[in-house]
């Protein structure tokens, strides 16, 4: 009796303990769910994190994505570090692209030196473009030529090419998750951007060089509807930008519009001034009016938009660009479609420097065509990326 009794305590007990989990080893759908809410503190040395389309913050970073099991393996491309390749448009006197050239016909120079050229391209192939469009409180009265000015560029795209929509004014935003060629998406991101507060150009310009769409192989360019004007940037500035584009293999095409409020605006408006003196002085050369209306809303004087401009031809010029003045192009269309065939067009040249230099060293390139009165379009320079 005395062990009957043991037998029936024992099978109770285990009974018991074995509440909390089924005979799979699964938790009890009971049990209260702990959820972490609170968002990941970004970096400090990190890009500006971007607002992505109808999603929250992510709280942890992103994975590589998993190729899929039936992705044929030899299409993965390796491509040595070591190699630098360039864009590279040839044009005659009228703008239009020369076709047709081979290999013998190019000449690379890196910082003086003759450099043998291993990697060449020249067919037609469809091209990765980012169009990004400035919604800080400057651009207000220009919205509606940016958005319709976005929208003749992405008309003059074929089915192949893909765009992705990024919006900025303080902060940075994705208003398409991922480069797209439907249309009607297209449109409505363009049309979604509106104007915020402040004018975060060169974070921007730092987030989006740091986008996977600039790092993979292929066709790639940065269209800018902008005035050029920066206000907000703590994380980036003019400098470090032309460093971080002269290291990505992506053309960029700055739009510029004069969003410059001149005195009489300020006077009818009543907006408050600041003393931009010292802004003004601290462009050596630049000459100004006489009697230049010296007090402004920051960025809004003249030496802002000077130096905003100076900041947008030297983006063209660091990556082998072109800038458009957007109040000065009567045609619009004309201008974008000479664009698109640029991109769609342009030959890729690429070469191993000789010398293989220190991270963080800047070298200079001059690309050389053998055919007489032609305009060739590339980078000026390049800076050696760190290991």
């Amino acid at each position: 009796m005395a062990r009957l009794t043991l037998c029936i305590l024992l099978l109770g007990s285990m009974t018991i303990f074995g509440l909390g989990q089924d005979s799979g080893g699964k938790p009890d759908p009971r049990a209260p769910v702990i959820k972490n809410d609170a968002p990941a503190t970004p970096a400090r040395d990190q890009p500006p994190a971007l607002n992505r389309p109808n999603s929250p913050a992510p709280t942890t970073p992103a994975q590589p994505a998993t190729p899929k099991k039936g992705d044929a393996e030899d299409e993965v491309i390796t491509v040595d570090t070591n190699l630098v390749t360039t864009p590279v448009s040839v044009l005659d006197r009228n703008g239009r692209f020369i076709p047709g050239l081979k290999k013998k016909d190019f000449k690379i120079l890196e910082n003086g030196v003759p450099q043998r050229i291993t990697y060449f391209r020249s067919e037609e192939q469809p091209f990765t473009v980012i169009l990004m469009i400035d919604t800080s409180p400057s651009t207000k009265y220009k919205m509606d030529e940016i958005h319709y000015a976005a929208v003749t560029f992405v008309n003059q795209l074929r089915p192949n090419d893909k765009v992705l929509v990024v919006a900025f004014d303080s902060r940075v935003k994705l208003l398409t998750p991922e480069p797209t060629s439907e249309r009607q998406k297209l449109y409505a991101a363009i049309y979604k951007s509106q104007f915020g507060s402040g004018t975060g150009l060169y974070d921007a310009i730092d987030a989006v060089v740091n986008l996977d769409p600039l790092k993979i192989p292929g066709r790639k360019a940065v269209v800018i509807f902008t005035d050029g004007v920066d206000t907000t940037s703590r994380r980036a500035s003019f400098e470090s930008t032309i460093a971080a584009v002269e290291e990505i293999d992506a053309l960029i095409y700055p739009i510029r519009y004069d969003t410059m409020q001149r005195p009489n605006d300020n006077a009818q408006t009543g907006a408050p001034g600041v003393d931009l003196s010292g802004v003004i002085a601290s462009l050596p050369g630049l000459q100004l009016p006489r009697g230049t209306w010296a007090r402004a809303r920051r960025g809004q004087s003249p030496a802002e938009y000077e130096k905003g401009k100076v900041y947008l031809e030297t983006l063209a010029a660091s990556s082998g660009g072109r800038m458009f003045d957007a109040d000065t192009v009567t045609n619009l269309e004309a201008s974008f479609a000479g664009i698109a065939e640029e991109l769609r067009r342009q030959y890729s040249v690429g070469y191993y420097p000789e010398d293989t230099g220190k991270p963080g060293e800047r070298r200079k390139i001059k690309i050389q065509v053998s055919r007489p009165k032609v305009v060739v379009r590339a980078k000026s320079s390049y800076v050696i990326k760190q290991s």
